[in-house]
């Protein structure tokens, strides 16, 4: 089960990921809380997650051209060292009372572009260490990072809050110092990624410019049946299944009456079946028939989030939100390896910035599900965005026969970079 982190260079690269996974998932859970307080509107969360989310699609492929042009090492740890600046400036900001809705915009939207020119370079720097035999286990291991901090990270957040608030639910003075701790553990997040020998060279071959470089990748998309499909099925539960994420928040106020250490419990619980996913999928990376359990894995991700909306009582919430957690860890980890086993290591990056970028268009499934849920109810909202998933992907069933043919994933599409 941990073959991958037998490899010290990749313990370091996951020892980083820990850290920025968990400044991240600290992150959502301090300013989900502060800008619903001041805000109260679940629109107002929807373009917090937005100012996020679209530099990957603007700078996601710019990104990929990096990953495949230069060393992948300083790339990765000059991006800790920036986010680690810009959130210890948010922390002096909001920690003096300064803090305004836009800057939360402003420091949202810099840390996303910041993630999408160094997000290629990590995710491509992976199976140059591990080596194929290893990419299931190692992207289970990414997966259980991130949920890691998911168990630990909102937790922690949301009792720092609960504890410095002294009772004052709009206290600034929590948030400021949670903000301090993000910064830290960008900043050792940094210095991990220094221990890692290899430096990730670009693969030698003869390159043109890098506008050919973005068309060459694109061409590689669209020539690929199963590439091509295993990009629709990361994009569409990214559009209606991470939705829960965003408006978690907004659920534990108005539906469950919870304070910040409620909605800290709400994102332990989802972190804890993620986790459990992800190490499952850690053992069984020789599983079988791997195209038909993405599918089902999707749809399960969809019914979750169905069965979460309907739910009014705290222990239900986490049992529906901890299943959540577990299917989508499954469905991630799995759906990535596929991509990074379809592509040749020179395209890996750009590859992997065409995936991203796709996942910036998270917004166009969050701006009608929070609309919905400011003119209805938070969960009708949810319901809704569950049950569409669940459609969307029976239909993509009927389509993708190409993806539905996988087995073990090894297999090429045939498609060859120009």
């Amino acid at each position: 089960m941990f073959a991958s982190l037998k490899l010290p260079d990749y313990a370091y690269l996951w020892a980083g990921m820990v850290g920025s996974a968990f400044a991240m998932n600290m992150q959502l859970v301090a300013q989900g809380w502060l800008v619903y307080e001041m805000t109260v509107s679940a629109l107002d969360l929807a373009w917090v997650t937005i100012a996020f989310m679209l530099p990957q699609v603007i700078f996601s492929l710019v990104g990929g051209v990096l990953a495949d042009r230069l060393n992948k090492k300083p790339v990765i740890m000059w991006s800790q060292m920036l986010n680690g600046v810009a959130t210890l400036a948010m922390a002096f900001v909001v920690i003096t009372g300064h803090v305004t809705f836009w800057d939360f915009i402003w420091v949202g939207f810099f840390n996303g572009s910041v993630l999408a020119l160094s997000i290629p370079a990590r995710t491509a720097f992976i199976p140059e260490i591990v080596g194929e035999s290893l990419m299931f286990n190692a992207m289970a291991f990414n997966t259980a990072a991130w949920n890691l901090a998911r168990i630990l990270g909102p937790a922690l957040a949301g009792l720092m809050i609960a504890v410095f608030a002294g009772g004052n639910t709009n206290s600034e003075f929590g948030v400021g110092l949670v903000y301090f701790v993000l910064s830290a553990l960008y900043l050792v997040s940094a210095v991990t990624v220094l221990l890692i020998r290899h430096d990730g060279h670009p693969t030698p071959h003869r390159r043109a410019g890098p506008l050919q470089d973005i068309r060459e990748g694109i061409v590689y998309v669209f020539n690929s049946p199963i590439f091509g499909g295993l990009i629709l099925l990361s994009i569409v539960p990214f559009l209606f299944g991470l939705t829960i994420n965003t408006l978690l928040p907004a659920f534990n106020r108005d539906v469950l009456s919870g304070g910040p250490d409620d909605l800290g419990l709400l994102m332990t619980g989802m972190g804890v079946g993620a986790i459990v996913g992800s190490l499952l999928l850690a053992k069984l990376g020789d599983l079988g028939r791997k195209g038909f359990w993405v599918f089902i894995t999707c749809v399960g991700w969809g019914a979750g989030v169905a069965l979460f909306a309907v739910t009014s009582a705290v222990f239900w919430s986490m049992a529906a939100v901890a299943f959540v957690g577990f299917i989508s860890a499954v469905n991630m980890s799995m759906n990535r390896s596929l991509i990074q086993l379809q592509v040749s290591q020179q395209m890996r990056g750009r590859i992997m910035s065409i995936d991203m970028m796709s996942h910036g268009l998270m917004p166009l499934g969050i701006l009608p599900i929070s609309w919905i849920a400011e003119n209805y109810d938070i969960q009708t909202g949810l319901l809704v965005s569950g049950m569409v998933l669940m459609l969307i992907t029976l239909a993509l069933w009927l389509v993708l026969k190409a993806v539905r043919r996988i087995d073990q994933g090894y297999q090429r599409s045939g498609v060859q970079p120009s």
